[in-house]
């Protein structure tokens, strides 16, 4: 009888509910949530209702200005989780992929240094494949890109190399160098770089950038005059002065020929800056996410080639 029970009581479940379910449990904020799934709050809240009551539990609980999960939300979250992925690699395989017709709206995170040297280039190749797409670049937030990749409100991030779960993968996407940016062509040894005064960027206020940590460990100082939060106010800094400035060479070369910048060879080695690409696991079989991470390798590749040449 209990067995039979349990049975018409999940006939009666309505499956869109889970799919709240699922973006509640990782926003952890109904409005959030309700922004993710294109609801009113209300909706969100009367579809919470409908599965605490089908489900006879609170299954989230508030918790300052969000939600946490009950010990029952979180021992149902990884099978509901698991089974919105299969559906949606079920549907999808129902048809083939077409690029011009099943892009659509693509979301990227990045921050903004690598965005003027990486976007201009991606909208034009996925432009010339999937003449109608939609591609907006956000900002790059770590401490939700988990969240925002398995929600669906991003497609794929770009970052530099971090420690991540089970349920984010990554790929190498591209490898820099640094140079030094100079307003005028001048030979640079390690004595010439260190007398020089320099420009740095960070966005925090204080705190040792890669390279002024690099050259502290190898017992070097140098004198910074500037701090900018970006680098492109960084090179028009440098342009009009005598400054140098240490940045990746790649984001250097987008404003070397509008600012006419020299860019130097690095006197003092620094570790290469990695750049990965960043998915959910539930989207690695999804061939749109697939086709996606595909175009970016290859526009990585051809960047990577040209600035060999």
């Amino acid at each position: 009888m209990k067995a039979a029970h349990e049975s018409a009581r999940l006939a009666q479940l309505d499956l869109n509910l889970f799919r709240v379910f699922d973006v509640i449990y990782r926003e952890r904020n109904l409005t959030r949530a309700a922004e993710v799934l294109f609801l009113s709050q209300s909706a969100v809240s009367h579809a919470l209702a409908r599965l605490r009551e089908q489900l006879d539990d609170p299954l989230f609980v508030r918790q300052g200005r969000g939600v946490m999960p009950t010990p029952l939300a979180e021992r149902l979250a990884p099978g509901i989780q698991e089974a919105l992925a299969l559906l949606q690699q079920a549907v999808h395989r129902t048809r083939h992929f077409d690029a011009r017709r099943d892009v659509g709206q693509v979301t990227l995170a990045m921050n903004d240094v690598l965005e003027p040297s990486l976007l201009p280039q991606l909208v034009s190749r996925l432009g010339e494949r999937a003449p109608n797409v939609r591609v907006a670049s956000v900002r790059l937030e770590r401490a939700r890109l988990e969240r925002d990749l398995a929600s669906g409100r991003l497609d794929l991030a770009i970052d530099v190399a971090q420690p991540t779960g089970a349920d984010l993968h990554h790929t190498l996407l591209l490898r820099d160098t640094f140079c030094v940016v100079s307003a005028r062509k001048r030979k640079l040894d390690v004595s010439a770089y260190l007398a020089a005064r320099h420009v740095t960027v960070s966005s925090r206020r204080t705190g040792l950038t890669l390279e002024e940590l690099v050259l502290s460990q190898r017992g070097y100082q140098r004198e910074v005059a500037v701090r900018c939060q970006h680098y492109e106010a960084a090179c028009r800094v440098v342009a009009g002065s005598d400054l140098l400035l240490t940045m990746p060479r790649r984001h250097a070369e987008a404003h070397k020929a509008s600012l006419g910048i020299r860019l130097l060879p690095m006197p003092v080695e620094l570790p290469p800056v990695d750049l990965h690409l960043y998915w959910h696991r539930q989207v690695d079989g999804d061939p749109r996410s697939q086709w996606l991470r595909t175009e970016l390798l290859a526009l990585a590749g051809r960047l990577l080639n040209s600035s060999k040449q």
